[in-house]
C-alpha cells in the first residue's frame, strides 16, 4: 500500500524549515541588533504641533537620537547638557531629536506614571532642539532600548557611531569632539 505525500512527517518538517527561513528572511531588518555601527531604523513620532515626524526627515545630518521621558530623573539631569551641545554645534547640520515615550497628558501610562506637558517642560528647560512624541513607545520596540535615557549619535551616512544607555554629559569636550568630526570640521 502506497503512502500518501502528504503524511510524511519529512514533508511537513522540510516545509516548517523553510517557512522559518522565509520569515526569518523576510524580517530580518527586526532581528538586527541596533547597536554601535548599525544602520539607524527609521520611525515616526509627533512633534509639538502633532504632525508626523520621522528619522529620514533628517538624512544628511549629524543626529543625536534621545530617547526620555519627563518622570525620568537621569534625563532631566542631561537635558541641559543635551542644551548646551545644540547651542555648541549651532550653525551646523547637527540636530537633537529628543523621542518623549510619556503617556498623552492626562492620561497614564501602563507603569501607571501621569502623561507629561512636553511643551511645559521644554519652556521650564529652555529646550530649543526638536522634540517628538510617542506614547505608545514604538521608538523602544524599534531602538530595542532597556530604559529611559537612552540615546544614539547618528552620523551622516545613517549609521549609529555611539549609543549611550543611561544619562551622560553630552557637552563634554569627547562628545563635542565625536559630534564634530562626523560633521567633517
Amino acid at each position: 500500500m502506497k503512502r500518501s505525500p502528504l503524511k510524511s512527517p519529512y514533508l511537513w518538517a522540510i516545509v516548517a524549515a523553510v517557512a522559518v527561513v522565509v520569515a526569518a528572511w523576510v524580517g530580518r531588518e527586526r532581528y538586527q541588533p541596533i547597536i554601535t555601527g548599525a544602520r539607524a531604523p527609521d520611525f515616526t513620532a509627533l512633534d509639538m504641533a502633532g504632525n508626523e515626524t520621522r528619522l529620514s526627515d533628517f538624512r544628511g545630518k549629524v543626529v543625536l537620537l534621545n530617547v526620555w521621558a519627563t518622570w525620568c530623573p537621569p534625563c532631566r539631569e542631561e537635558m541641559p547638557s543635551m542644551q548646551r551641545l545644540y547651542e555648541a554645534m549651532a550653525g551646523t547640520d547637527f540636530q537633537i531629536v529628543a523621542v518623549s515615550i510619556d503617556a498623552p497628558q492626562g492620561e497614564q501610562d501602563s507603569s501607571g506614571r501621569e502623561g507629561g506637558d512636553l511643551a511645559a517642560f521644554a519652556e521650564d528647560m529652555g529646550l530649543t532642539f526638536t522634540i517628538l512624541h510617542d506614547p505608545e513607545g514604538r521608538i523602544q520596540a524599534t531602538y530595542q532600548t532597556t530604559g529611559v535615557p537612552e540615546t544614539f549619535l547618528i552620523g551622516r551616512d545613517g549609521l549609529i557611531y555611539k549609543k549611550v544607555a543611561g544619562g551622560t554629559a553630552w557637552d563634554a569636550p569627547e562628545n563635542q569632539e565625536l559630534v564634530r568630526r562626523l560633521l567633517g570640521e
